[in-house]
């Protein structure tokens, strides 16, 4: 079940969904708008020959509050906004349709866990054949938030699995530290 703009209300005046900060427009008919924030990674190219998964991968940082995006090309970046999910809930998180219509495409692996806190990092590709503009502050994605049928049994934070907990700004992939890997 979609949770509703109204229980959507509810339940951040409850404290169970927290989202901070919180613009006053963010809240739409089924979802909650993020924007985005001022911290972005790019893969350093120069210091690595290939990706390799069982590595850390080396990013160049930048922190700005505008970033033109090359032609197809590849960019992490993160949400303003601090995002705590109660265990009952669950959330997929989407590029609003405007930004995608651009042709920059909007991924996060698309969903957050139940017990997910911290800032999403974004996974943006820009698909056209212009540089794209992007400012900090402007709205980018939406949170669909959906009912479990009941309260997760190891919310994100208890698993070993929870490499992204916590996080604040975007964060490089911590796949190397998959347990298959460390086996």
């Amino acid at each position: 079940m979609v949770l509703s703009d109204s229980t959507l209300r509810e339940r951040i005046a409850l404290g169970d969904i927290f989202i901070d900060p919180l613009a006053d427009n963010a809240i739409q008919p089924s979802s909650i708008d993020c924007r985005l924030g001022d911290h972005f990674l790019v893969l350093d190219e120069h210091a690595m020959q290939t990706i390799k998964l069982d590595e850390p991968i080396t990013y160049r940082e930048i922190t700005a509050d505008t970033l033109t995006i090359p032609p197809r090309s590849f960019v992490l970046a993160n949400t303003l906004e601090y995002i705590k999910c109660p265990t009952d809930l669950t959330f997929a998180i989407e590029g609003r349709s405007s930004i995608g219509r651009t042709g920059l495409f909007i991924h996060n692996a698309g969903w957050g866990d139940p017990g997910f806190e911290g800032t999403l990092t974004l996974e943006l590709f820009n698909a056209n054949s212009l540089p794209i503009t992007l400012h900090a502050g402007r709205r980018i994605c939406q949170l669909v938030f959906y009912k479990l049928d009941k309260p997760a049994s190891e919310s994100y934070g208890a698993s070993r699995m929870s490499k992204y907990k916590g996080q604040r700004g975007a964060t490089g992939s911590m796949i190397f530290q998959d347990i298959e890997i460390k086996q």
